[in-house]
């Protein structure tokens, strides 16, 4: 019985809307996303960041649940896509070295989880 109820708590969580979780400043789960095989893989949220220069939301997740090509302890950047609900893989290189300033700045002013 304890297994069901263990199981039932984990499914609980994986169901919750990653979105929803990332964009909330409260949360302190961490978000169960699918990768391309409809996976879920679980990240801790590390930051969420608006870039002015894109007009648009990127949040920094660290994966909990190995993932191919990616180190542990490494970062991923996303963008945070509110209309569909989902998340968006960046590999452009000037994104990432413009959000990664604006996380160090806000690192080195405290202000960063």
């Amino acid at each position: 019985m304890e297994k069901i109820k263990q199981e039932s708590k984990s499914m609980k969580k994986k169901s919750k809307d990653p979105i929803a979780q990332i964009l909330d400043e409260d949360n302190t789960e961490n978000i169960f996303y699918p990768d391309v095989n409809n996976v879920p893989i679980e990240f801790e949220q590390v930051a969420l960041i608006p870039l002015d220069s894109t007009g648009k939301l990127y949040t920094i997740l660290i994966p909990v649940t190995p993932m191919e090509n990616v180190e542990e302890g490494e970062g991923v950047l996303f963008e945070v896509d509110e209309e569909d609900r989902k998340l968006i893989p960046i590999n452009d290189n000037k994104i990432i070295d413009e959000v990664l300033e604006i996380y160090q700045k806000l690192i080195d002013e405290g202000s960063a989880n």
